[in-house]
């Protein structure tokens, strides 16, 4: 058994050897940094939406440096997911130390390697992306999918929290049934993260933002269409991802996305931008080619191959170099079990006028079985405001009713509120570029206390407010 024992680890050394072995870099590169990149015989892009296995045949972390690839952490049976700490001398990874292990969240300082692991999960742990103030997110799977969730990073905090709500300890950051699963920390302090659209409910991946309490989720932008994922936000404050065979943006004065005229490819997503401004991805020719890792200067037509491997996909680069600590968020959540919505208007909508006048606000959530259960209505004023308070920490979504109590627009998919959150929006689907007016919502001059629709008992009293009894 011994004698076993030792040629099974020969052979996972030996293989570790065989996977660094690689293509040279082509002259004329310069990135200014390492790169660490996960390789993997097999990638299976978007697998993760469906709570599925991204690499599996296996993956390792490769260093390269000056054009030569080694293994980052070779003791380990599988490692994928880097992701440097802001001051560049850390890095953070999902691991297997063994080949039966889950993947867990691990932890490699680079100038001693000494290794810890950061979360112990009881199933698999992935994508992990440090947070400011000592924490990490990371998507944990589950039997619905994969959760985003954020814990401690292991190391003593200088200074106390600003808010406990964001931690000790274990925190879940999502809500609905559908898997989530993070793509970078942006510099405002708000996770990006890919789901299905719509959310917890459909089929095309999204990109949505989360505070790193858990509220505030929305939709980067509102021009729902072509899947897209892998985004990663430049320092010019752009998010950069891409629909698989062609890449795009969004920037900050428009509210809908921008394709990049890159040359043409298929794309793994996850850019990493260079000090030159230079774009480091993992692309390929053609479906059933290995994802190379290119080097590309926007604007220019062609790509330079940085490292390639002819058995390998090499996705999510990433520089091993310094990089700006995103805003630490104050989370304003209070100690509740519910959460207070404020609609401005319900009437406006990027998707045109209502076909009629809505009487009704309805709320529905989901039982452990994933079947939709109506909480409750409550009136919706003549200036189109309304003020409802429903369950934290649960899926929800509502739908807008005329006198008759048919459904003049309703959400298709589900979002979430925090236990303590209050939110408030201009309309239902407004988009980012639609601004509140200037004036105290009909609802407010009623009441500043919002109908209680937490439990389905409400429904029969907020109907008969809004109905005069009948």
């Amino acid at each position: 058994m011994r004698r076993l024992r030792v040629c099974v680890v020969f052979l996972q050394f030996a293989a570790v050897l065989l996977f660094a072995a690689a293509q040279p870099s082509a002259p004329g590169n310069y990135i200014g940094a390492d790169v660490i990149v996960t390789a993997a015989p097999a990638y299976v892009p978007l697998a993760e939406l469906r709570g599925q296995e991204r690499f599996p045949k296996g993956a390792h972390l490769l260093r390269i440096h000056e054009g030569k690839a080694e293994p980052l952490v070779p003791e380990f049976a599988a490692s994928a997911d880097a992701n440097v700490s802001f001051d560049g001398s850390r890095v953070i990874f999902s691991g297997k130390q063994k080949q039966e292990d889950f993947w867990q969240i691990w932890e490699l300082t680079i100038k001693d390697r000494s290794l810890h692991k950061v979360v112990t999960t009881a199933g698999d742990a992935e994508r992990p992306l440090y947070l400011p103030a000592g924490r990490v997110v990371y998507a944990l799977r589950t039997s619905a999918g994969f959760r985003l969730d954020s814990n401690d990073d292991g190391h003593p905090l200088s200074y106390v929290p600003l808010n406990p709500t964001t931690g000790p300890g274990e925190l879940t950051l999502a809500y609905t049934r559908g898997s989530a699963f993070p793509d970078d920390v942006l510099q405002d302090g708000r996770v990006l993260f890919e789901s299905d659209f719509p959310l917890g409910d459909g089929r095309t991946a999204e990109m949505f933002l989360v505070y790193p309490d858990g509220s505030g989720v929305e939709s980067y932008r509102c021009d729902h269409g072509l899947a897209r994922w892998g985004g990663t936000q430049l320092t010019s404050s752009d998010v950069v991802f891409t629909h698989g065979a062609g890449i795009a943006r969004f920037t900050s004065p428009l509210a809908h996305e921008v394709r990049v005229p890159a040359p043409p490819a298929q794309y793994a997503g996850s850019v990493a931008e260079t000090s030159s401004g230079d774009w480091l991805l993992s692309t390929r020719t053609a479906q059933g080619a290995h994802y190379a890792l290119k080097l590309w200067k926007p604007g220019v037509s062609t790509m330079e191959t940085v490292f390639a491997q002819s058995a390998a996909d090499l996705v999510e680069p990433v520089l091993l170099a310094p990089h700006r600590m995103p805003t630490r968020f104050p989370s304003g959540l209070h100690p509740w079990n519910y959460a207070n919505l404020l609609a401005l208007d319900a009437r406006l909508s990027r998707e045109g006028a209502l076909p009629g006048m809505p009487t009704l606000v309805r709320l529905e959530t989901q039982d452990e079985a994933g079947k939709a259960v109506t909480m409750g209505t409550a009136p919706v004023e003549k200036d189109g405001s309304f003020f409802i308070q429903v369950p934290g920490d649960k899926p929800i979504r509502i739908a807008l009713l005329d006198a008759k109590g048919n459904v003049l627009r309703q959400e298709h998919g589900w979002f979430w509120s925090r236990g303590g959150e209050q939110r408030i929006c201009v309309g239902c689907h407004t988009g980012p570029e639609r601004s509140s007016d200037n004036h105290v919502p009909e609802v407010l001059l009623h009441s500043t206390t919002p109908v209680d629709l937490t439990a389905v008992r409400s429904m029969d009293l907020a109907h008969r407010a809004a109905t005069g009894g009948r």
